[in-house]
């Protein structure tokens, strides 16, 4: 792991320091209790993802999300379309995410059940129901995918997507994409590429995971549907045989910003998924800016 260290000490990655510019971070509904470790290290106003995970309920995320705002940041809470269990259930939570929180952005997926448990099969079911504009929600986030899903197919994933942001500028809202994480920045770039040749300008945040152990990315890329080839490890010094050792997200971040190009790949920013603790996310953050 000597390899990666190298590379993704402060000086090795000051490339990248213009991509971290206007990132984000996401956080669980329990690590509201964390928000101070976030505080003079990361810029303030800077927008923080709250997950719709099971086992959290609606008050513990529009209190994550207060206290969110609360905290000098901006709260984008998610919605996950197939754990609504009804449509007054949606509209509760939305109308105590504004007035508790003066949340005017969201995140909406599906969800990672395999049928709705309510009347929203997916994210493009929430945004044609017109809840979101009639709370007032000016942005929305919908998933990309790079690296393609594990249970849909590349031409299901690109005609929701455009469906999805059709639907949502029809509905008045501004969008963005925020991808799922990856070790590889070629599939990335190349994906970045295509949807641009097709049309679509809107903003989009390139998921990279935060500081952790190896075992753990390998987990979390194995639950994703993330690639991670032997010849991908290695090209970013990573090794199926040291697994106890840690990785950053310096080499990724570095392969970006050396294959990114505005006029073909458009407005693009980081969203950090911090697997290995938000403070470890937040410190290797504040090195880097």
């Amino acid at each position: 792991m000597a390899a990666a260290a190298m590379r993704d000490s402060p000086g090795a990655t000051a490339a990248g320091a213009a991509l971290l510019q206007g990132h984000s971070i996401e956080i669980t509904a329990k690590d509201q209790f964390q928000l101070d470790l976030l505080q003079g290290r990361i810029p303030p106003a800077t927008p923080i993802a709250i997950t719709f995970l099971p086992g959290e309920d609606f008050d513990s995320r529009v209190t994550a999300a207060r206290r969110v705002r609360e905290a000098g940041f901006t709260p984008v809470p998610h919605i996950s379309a197939r754990r609504i269990h009804a449509e007054a259930e949606l509209e509760n939570f939305l109308e105590a995410l504004v007035d508790t929180a003066s949340v005017d952005r969201v995140f909406v997926v599906a969800g990672d059940l395999p049928q709705p448990t309510g009347p929203f099969e997916d994210a493009l079911a929430v945004i044609r129901s017109g809840l979101l504009a009639r709370y007032g929600i000016e942005q929305v986030g919908i998933a990309g995918y790079p690296e393609g899903h594990p249970a849909i197919s590349r031409e299901a994933l690109d005609k929701a997507l455009f469906d999805k942001l059709e639907a949502l500028r029809a509905a008045g809202h501004e969008s963005w994409i925020a991808t799922q994480f990856g070790f590889d920045a070629d599939p990335v770039l190349a994906w970045l590429a295509n949807i641009r040749a097709r049309g679509v300008d809107a903003d989009v945040r390139i998921g990279v995971a935060g500081p952790a152990s190896v075992k753990a990315l390998l987990r979390f890329a194995a639950r994703c549907g993330v690639g991670v080839s032997a010849k991908v490890m290695a090209k970013y010094g990573l090794s199926i045989t040291q697994l106890l050792g840690s990785a950053g997200p310096g080499p990724l971040i570095d392969a970006l910003t050396d294959g990114l190009d505005p006029r073909v790949h458009g407005d693009v920013r980081l969203h950090f998924y911090p697997f290995g603790g938000l403070e470890k996310t937040a410190e290797w953050i504040a090195a880097r800016l």
